[in-house]
């Protein structure tokens, strides 16, 4: 009986340590506050893109580095090479808005491999929907060029 009881429970827990997120609320913005922040005068902060490439190409928010996909391990690669030379101090944003935040695959490994290296001043960008839902289609500016940025 105890072992059956175990053995229901242990996916149940397993569901919810996927569920934890790894920031806290003070550590997110809204895409109104960053869409701010990108008119507002002193230094940007390094804004990395870590979905897919494919959207990224598309649309993405301007000065965005392309820094993923980060549930692969090649797009946790990108993102320790866009960091590399930054200081640990450094203000980053990340987003990517590739599907519902609820459900993206890349946020959360994204967040946690820039706290495993050491940056103290992350925030994320909740997009509830997608970048056309909560971003383009509210007029929130855009860069569409095929070439990518770097970061600074």
């Amino acid at each position: 009986m105890i072992r059956r009881i175990i053995l229901l429970l242990i996916p149940m827990l397993v569901m919810l340590a996927q569920d934890a997120t790894p920031w806290k609320k003070s550590e997110t913005l809204e895409p109104a506050a960053l869409a701010a922040m990108l008119k507002a005068p002193g230094e940007m902060p390094a804004i990395l893109y870590v979905g897919f490439p494919v959207l990224y190409r598309g649309a993405r928010i301007p000065g965005a580095v392309l820094a993923g996909p980060a549930a692969k391990p090649e797009g946790i690669d990108l993102i320790k090479q866009a960091v590399a030379k930054l200081p640990k101090n450094r203000n980053i944003v990340l987003y990517c808005g590739c599907c519902p935040f609820e459900r993206c695959p890349n946020v959360r490994p994204a967040f946690q491999v820039l706290r495993d290296l050491g940056f103290t001043n992350v925030k994320l960008v909740i997009m509830p929907t997608n970048l056309h839902t909560d971003w383009v289609a509210k007029g929130y500016p855009v860069e569409k060029a095929a070439g990518a940025a770097t970061a600074n």
